[in-house]
């Protein structure tokens, strides 16, 4: 009689504990389940976040004081950088070497060349802010204005790939590359403006290496400018104003 209470006993303690583990098994799956969602949601959350806050910052990136003095550059040398031809030609800067920009603008900051306009714009720079502004010209790229005779190109092209050998200039190109682009501190003349390679390569001895404590690599063309005659300069300039 015990044993057969017993037994009961056990049969009614095994009838309530099937449906108390299969209650706990639904729960587990469902607290699996809520949990995976959590996560996937989680995820899906850190992601918009990131796109989100990704996409603010380059939206927000662009620093307001370097394109207040990009703007301040394109007043005088166009909208591109691509220079501006008029009574005081104004040179080109879209393209051209980083390295050569930020030497040219501590140049006139250090008196190395003389443009008393250029002094007062450069001095106020910081060198984070050249750096700047000379990776930002380097990835312009606008056509050359051109308006040199055409009928000078063909002789600007010989005396760029091979100089002028009976008056000891090398070859434009030996430094300036076969496509005037530049390198480092020499400098691009490729889409150069034409009044504005002439007025240099003319005055070269008085506006550049004016700073003898401070020599610098314009010393070079200082014998190249020297030899040209004017219409050797004229020539070059007009071949290399085409050139983009």
């Amino acid at each position: 009689m015990r044993a057969r209470k017993a037994m009961h006993a056990s049969d009614e303690a095994m009838v309530l504990r099937v449906p108390r583990a299969r209650a706990a098994a639904s729960n587990g799956r469902r607290k699996r389940q809520s949990l995976k969602l959590a996560v996937a949601g989680s995820v899906l959350l850190a992601g918009f976040l990131f796109i989100t806050l990704s996409a603010t910052g380059r939206a927000g990136s662009a620093d307001p004081s370097l394109e207040a003095k990009i703007n301040y550059c394109k007043d005088c040398h166009g909208p591109s950088a691509q220079g501006y031809r008029g009574y005081f030609p104004i040179p080109r800067l879209a393209g051209q070497q980083p390295e050569y920009l930020e030497n040219q603008l501590r140049a006139f900051i250090e008196h190395r060349r003389t443009n008393n306009i250029m002094f007062n714009v450069a001095h106020s720079l910081s060198p984070a802010m050249i750096a700047a502004l000379a990776a930002n010209f380097r990835d312009l790229n606008p056509s050359p204005l051109g308006g040199a005779p055409r009928g000078l190109v063909a002789t600007g092209k010989r005396i760029f790939e091979d100089g002028v050998p009976d008056a000891n200039v090398a070859a434009c190109a030996a430094c300036h590359g076969p496509n005037a682009t530049g390198s480092g501190q020499i400098p691009r003349l490729a889409g150069q403006l034409y009044p504005y390679l002439i007025n240099k390569l003319t005055n070269w001895d008085k506006e550049r290496g004016q700073n003898p404590v401070r020599p610098d690599i314009s010393a070079v063309m200082s014998p190249v400018a020297h030899s040209l005659t004017k219409p050797q300069m004229e020539a070059v300039a007009a071949f290399l104003s085409y050139l983009r």
